[in-house]
């Protein structure tokens, strides 16, 4: 077996080790993994270099802009609105407890970037909401569950920015992160209509019921308060959607180098903006109903806790993944790959289900730094396009980490609030699975199209 495999193998071990006995934060594990990787490989003049490397690229910031405007929202009460908006909208519909609580949980862990932790936070609202409505314990559970794993792949979660810079040191394509954003909506757009429809079945076959009305907001009464909450996602969505369309405008007026640099002042702006917005239409939500300068302060200085490991995890990732590539891993991982002769037909069904098993021991980022290279490489060199594998990676992995029993955090998270017993839990837990690594076969097999690539 090559040595480059072993070391591979050696990091598997290691970060296993640490997140399931050791209960290290995974950022201190990527920490400890990128210099064991330095170590064993003996790239000890290229240290300084791959740690760097992260800081060099704008990408890391933008991902640190988004994770403070996460902040932002939750601060001023903007998702909150949106959530009692969709409530008055769709809880008089039976299941509609679990309807709220999958678009809540999704869009709510999309900011957290934690599909587990999203589990802990707003599970503990979501999953007595839907057992008061009918939702048996298992049910509710596993619903919870699916939901905040969900919001690992949509973006602002920080490992869709990641793959993208992993797709890109690869392939070396120029293209624009914005279009990339707009891929990951849609990806996630897909995942969540299969959530919806697994919902409304299971929500049929276990006879739920709405949810009283006498905890329903009115309508009227929640569309004046929380109107504005609703341009939120146009003021982030608008200018990722210009700036993708505009690619070859931009190009002919500024130039390849000019509207790069243009592409990158629209992603760094367009946090400060939403955050702007935000604490505009949520002035009111602080103690003398304005945002001034002392409240904008106390907000960003107290997301550092919840910002600070996140971003941390994803720059030694990042730095992990450059290591891996220096090592030459792509290459150990392709030669095996292609002395195997596995049809692309084969392929496309081994990749999904072999992310879910590693998604029991290893978290997503994990996965995508010390494979996500070397599997873009070897679907591109059997055939595959890799830039749809490279968008498919936080599908694969962020969103199957904590599902996957028997080895699923958030699963057992669900769980411990709902107070389900392990046996119904865990079949329907296989079921919500089994149709993500399914619709994720079919996008990988392009049978359903992500339109903008």
């Amino acid at each position: 077996m090559p040595v480059e495999l072993l070391i591979l193998i050696g990091v598997f071990v290691l970060i296993a080790v640490l997140f399931l006995f050791a209960k290290r934060p995974i950022y201190e594990i990527m920490a400890v993994a990128f210099i064991f990787v330095v170590i064993v490989s003996g790239q000890w003049s290229e240290l300084w270099g791959y740690l760097v490397f992260p800081a060099t690229n704008n990408l890391f910031y933008i991902i640190f802009a988004f994770l403070v405007v996460a902040a932002v929202f939750d601060a001023t009460d903007a998702v909150n609105r949106i959530i009692r908006i969709m409530l008055a909208v769709i809880g008089k519909l039976p299941g509609g407890a679990g309807y709220v609580a999958l678009m809540a949980s999704t869009f709510m862990a999309s900011l957290s970037g934690t599909g587990p932790g999203n589990v802990a936070a707003t599970g503990v609202f979501t999953i007595p909401m839907m057992k008061r409505t009918g939702f048996k314990p298992h049910l509710a559970a596993t619903t919870e569950m699916s939901a905040s794993m969900l919001g690992n792949i949509i973006p602002p979660s920080g490992i869709v920015f990641l793959s993208f810079a992993i797709y890109q040191d690869v392939t070396g394509d120029d293209l624009p992160l914005s279009t990339w954003m707009l891929a990951a909506y849609i990806i996630g757009a897909w995942f969540f209509l299969q959530r919806l429809i697994t919902l409304f079945v299971l929500a049929k076959i276990n006879n739920v019921k709405p949810v009283p009305q006498d905890q329903i907001p009115g309508f009227r009464e929640s569309l004046k308060q929380g109107w504005s909450a609703l341009f939120l996602p146009l003021v982030i969505f608008i200018p990722l959607f210009i700036d993708s369309q505009a690619t070859d405008f931009l190009t002919s007026r500024l130039g390849e180098d000019g509207a790069a640099a243009f592409s990158s002042a629209v992603l760094m702006f367009t946090p400060a903006i939403a955050a702007a917005y935000a604490f505009l239409i949520g002035r009111s939500n602080f103690s003398n109903g304005s945002a001034g300068a002392k409240e904008r302060y106390a907000v960003f200085a107290n997301s550092l806790k919840s910002v600070v490991p996140i971003a941390a995890t994803i720059y030694f990732a990042y730095a992990t993944s450059e290591a891996f590539g220096g090592m030459g891993v792509d290459d150990a991982i392709q030669e095996v790959f292609s002395a195997m002769d596995i049809p692309l037909w084969l392929l496309v069904i081994v990749i999904p289900m072999f992310f879910a098993v590693l998604g029991m021991i290893l978290p997503g980022s994990a996965q995508i730094a010390i494979l996500g290279g070397a599997m873009i490489s070897v679907f591109a060199t059997l055939g595959g396009d890799p830039l749809i594998l490279a968008a498919l990676l936080p599908a694969m992995t962020g969103a199957l980490e904590g599902m996957t029993p028997p080895l699923a955090l958030g699963l057992y998270v669900a769980m411990g609030i709902a107070d389900s017993k392990f046996g119904p839990t865990v079949k329907y837990a296989l079921i919500w699975v089994a149709l993500h690594i399914i619709l994720s076969m079919l996008l990988l097999a392009g049978l359903l199209p992500i339109f903008v690539l």
